[in-house]
């Protein structure tokens, strides 16, 4: 009897461990893939992350696929999180441009090199919100309420050094203001900064077309401009240089693994998300939110990783946003 109760407890240790993915990998049987949103629920990284998560169980109904989230710094406590999963072959981690400039801003122990890129998925244009009663009604108005007194224009967006900060600075320069005077207050996910402008907390939003463009068209924000080069089918709102602005910045997310990955495992990751990418839900949910596709992956992605460290350090150190 106790030998049999010592067998049960056994296999349901090699169970558990095998749930958690500590080996076994992204194509291993029932194993559930756990997918990283580093920010706060209602933020673009928790939508793409979430938007993943069903369409993968559309196309893989018997996958277990859960997704968490682990707020914080520009996405840079979940990357020191990631970097201790070392080997696993059942974790993704949802990033992009915002990371990139968080872990220059965090002066972050742990970088990107320490990850396997997976794959790039989508860009997004960013908008430039205020709250629909504010009195500001265009990009003039918030350009002559800048130069006025850039301290009482307060800007809510992401964290600190990521795509909504270095576009407030850009649009800052773009108007003759010093970045390094701009009262960015950062929140560490689109629900937050989206309560402070509906709140009037705040004078202006920038964020993700996706995150603030139902809103726009309830009624509730009103859209000053975009910053694409074109104005975006499905919005009614200017670009940020038709406004004067001389602004132009898509921001882009993708995917990364633990680093450590065995072989097997990074092509059977590689090979999950590519047959996301390709089902009906996701190409549904890139059309729904104003998504740009842009997949790549393996060497292509990396190679994209590197190129985007290096300009964007270039941007946030232009900006006087780190020392």
């Amino acid at each position: 009897m106790r030998m049999r109760v010592l067998a049960a407890l056994a296999a349901f240790s090699l169970a558990a461990l095998t749930g958690c993915g500590g080996s076994g990998g992204a194509g291993g049987g029932t194993s559930t893939l756990r997918i990283m949103a580093p920010a706060s629920p209602g933020g673009g990284w928790d939508q793409t992350s979430r938007t993943a998560e069903q369409a993968l169980k559309s196309v893989m109904p018997d996958r277990g696929v859960e997704v968490f989230n682990v707020p914080g710094a520009g996405g840079t406590i979940g990357l020191a999180q990631l970097a201790g999963e070392k080997g696993n072959g059942n974790l993704l981690m949802t990033m992009g441009l915002v990371m990139v400039g968080a872990i220059e801003q965090n002066k972050s122990k742990v970088t990107l090199a320490e990850t396997t890129p997976i794959a790039k998925l989508t860009e997004e244009y960013e908008i430039v919100v205020v709250p629909a009663q504010s009195p500001l009604t265009s990009l003039q108005d918030l350009v002559a309420a800048w130069k006025a007194d850039p301290a009482k224009v307060s800007v809510a967006g992401g964290s600190a050094g990521g795509t909504d900060h270095i576009v407030a600075g850009l649009m800052a320069k773009a108007a003759g203001v010093d970045p390094k005077q701009v009262n960015y207050i950062a929140h560490s996910g689109g629900g937050e900064a989206l309560n402070a402008l509906l709140g009037g907390k705040v004078t202006i939003g920038v964020s993700g077309v996706g995150e603030f463009a139902e809103h726009v068209k309830s009624g509730k924000l009103r859209a000053l401009g975009v910053t694409s080069g074109e104005r975006l089918p499905e919005l009614d709102a200017p670009t940020l240089k038709e406004g004067g602005l001389d602004v132009e910045l898509a921001n882009w997310r993708g995917f990364v693994a633990p680093g450590g990955l065995a072989d097997a495992d990074k092509k059977a990751l590689t090979d999950l998300v590519t047959t996301m990418h390709a089902s009906q839900p996701w190409k549904d949910a890139v059309a729904k939110n104003g998504w740009i596709d842009s997949f790549m992956t393996g060497q292509e992605f990396a190679d994209y990783l590197r190129s985007e460290e290096t300009r964007v350090k270039g941007i946030i150190a232009e900006m006087g946003l780190v020392s």
